[in-house]
């Protein structure tokens, strides 16, 4: 029985908790709110699942004493008892203000087989029996918690059970006599299972189920160097109709981990429960990204001649530049360019009502390959663009698109001279719409995943931007095995 519990309790929290060292009190970069449509999603799926598991565990024996007139004394057990049909009729998980969550089971019932055998004196009897377990009803009381690790921790801090009605039939030699004392036997099967059940449960809590919590990793790896932080920065928060899970939702470099050098917004969700469970994504996360691929050099580049398109009017090198830098091809005839560009600082992704955009800056340097293999300066560019972003989600995780306006060039030193850089222009803009920001866009089609157990897909997303923050509605579906 403490598996089935554990099953379903496992499972009731592993679609609400995600499987995720914050800074208790800290704004979350994320947070998961399930509504009331959610909790009765989850409690139904629990339900099945537990109903599917108990057939798989095992009921301890039950033994006792019995007195009959004229007879005396005697001593009974009932032992290999199997489930051969439940039904667990009804369940709900509700929200419990300011602690967490309440789960109850109500109208069920369970059928038993077993084993009985009897002792009077000298006089050993045994037979088989069948045992009904009827209006079954359970509440627990679930405090919802977080430790310093990030991880969440569950108690339960009130268990109640009732059974309606327990009727035992045994058959074998002399079955009949048991069954004259059935309503003691009964009795104390009601009592014994009452208590079983709430004991089981707290067990299961304690031995099972917490250190399971213990288990679950905080961190999602990303790809070869960047992962996500996704460690609770507070205890999940139960109110009315909702349960909000606050995550720390922070990109960071897997080798080497430094803090970030702003603080998640706060956010303000709206008051919605028309979709199972919604989440507010604040920029943070996206700009903990950006600043994760920025320190790693991801968004530098460079460009030589032999990347340029063979229908190009103008090439890398010193002898295409002499038109319009005439000095550059004079002191350096007939040689090779190559342009190294990087962004200035990690571009920030400004979220305000139905819109994203950014706008990053970026230095380029030209230099001279020289014919000893040594690269000479000669001049640098500041290059500007306005992108605006797009944002989609899957069953399971968060892309990405950026589509770019022209960039914008200006000459801001050089060795060479001044001179007119719209041909260079109309180069990088076709470098930096035609390789650089595919490949940004192929690694944003990858995207981050969201904070969801195993087998949860998302359906039916609703996606609204707010100021700071997405604001993502969702229905959720369990994928059974």
């Amino acid at each position: 029985m403490g598996t089935s519990a554990r099953t379903l309790l496992s499972l009731l929290l592993g679609l609400l908790l995600p499987s995720s060292s914050g800074a208790l009190g800290a704004s979350p970069g994320l947070v998961a709110r399930i509504t009331d449509k959610g909790l009765e999603y989850v409690a139904k799926e629990g339900l099945v699942a537990l109903q599917s598991e108990l057939h798989e565990i095992t009921l301890p024996d039950f033994t006792g004493d019995f007195k009959i007139n004229h007879v005396g004394r005697g001593h009974y057990e009932f032992h290999s008892l199997d489930i051969l049909s439940c039904e667990l009729r009804g369940s709900a998980l509700t929200p419990l203000p300011g602690q967490g969550l309440s789960l109850s089971i109500s109208d069920s019932f369970i059928q038993v087989q077993g084993r009985w055998k009897a002792r009077k004196s000298f006089l050993k009897l045994q037979g088989s029996f069948d045992l009904k377990v009827k209006g079954i009803t359970i509440s627990v009381n679930l405090v919802l918690g977080s430790e310093p690790s990030g991880r969440p921790t569950v108690t339960a801090s009130s268990c109640n059970s009732h059974i309606r009605d327990v009727d035992v039939d045994m058959s074998g030699g002399l079955g009949w006599l048991l069954n004259l004392f059935h309503n003691q036997i009964e009795s104390k099967f009601r009592k014994i299972l009452e208590s079983k059940i709430c004991e089981m449960v707290q067990e299961s809590v304690t031995s099972d189920l917490q250190p399971y919590l213990q288990t679950l990793p905080v961190t999602a790896e990303i790809d070869s160097f960047a992962g996500i932080d996704y460690s609770l920065t507070e205890a999940p928060r139960a109110t009315a109709r909702v349960l909000d899970v606050m995550l720390k939702a922070e990109m960071f470099n897997r080798e080497h981990r430094s803090p970030v050098p702003f603080l998640a917004p706060v956010m303000s969700l709206p008051e919605e429960h028309d979709r199972m469970v919604y989440f507010a994504i604040s920029d943070y996360v996206f700009n903990t990204a950006s600043l994760v691929y920025h320190e790693a050099g991801y968004l530098n580049f460079s460009i030589t001649d032999d990347v340029v398109p063979k229908t190009s009017n103008i090439r890398l090198t010193t002898k295409s530049f002499r038109a319009f830098v005439p000095l550059l091809s004079r002191r350096y005839p007939n040689m090779n360019l190559e342009l190294q560009g990087r962004v200035v600082s990690a571009p920030v992704l400004a979220f305000s009502p139905g819109n994203l955009s950014l706008a990053p800056q970026m230095e380029i340097e030209a230099f001279v390959l020289l014919p000893s293999s040594a690269r000479e300066f000669v001049f640098q560019l500041g290059v500007a663009t306005n992108v605006s972003a797009t944002l989609t989600f899957n069953t399971s995780r968060i892309t990405g698109f950026l589509k770019p306006e022209k960039v914008q060039v200006e000459l801001k030193e050089s060795k060479v001279g001044a001179f007119n850089v719209e041909l260079l222009e109309a180069l990088l803009n076709y470098y930096i719409l035609n390789n650089l920001y595919p490949e940004v866009n192929d690694k944003l089609a990858q995207g981050f995943p969201l904070p969801l157990p195993k087998r949860i897909q998302l359906h039916d997303p609703v996606l609204q931007i707010h100021q700071d923050f997405l604001f993502l509605g969702t229905n959720i579906q369990y994928m059974r095995v």
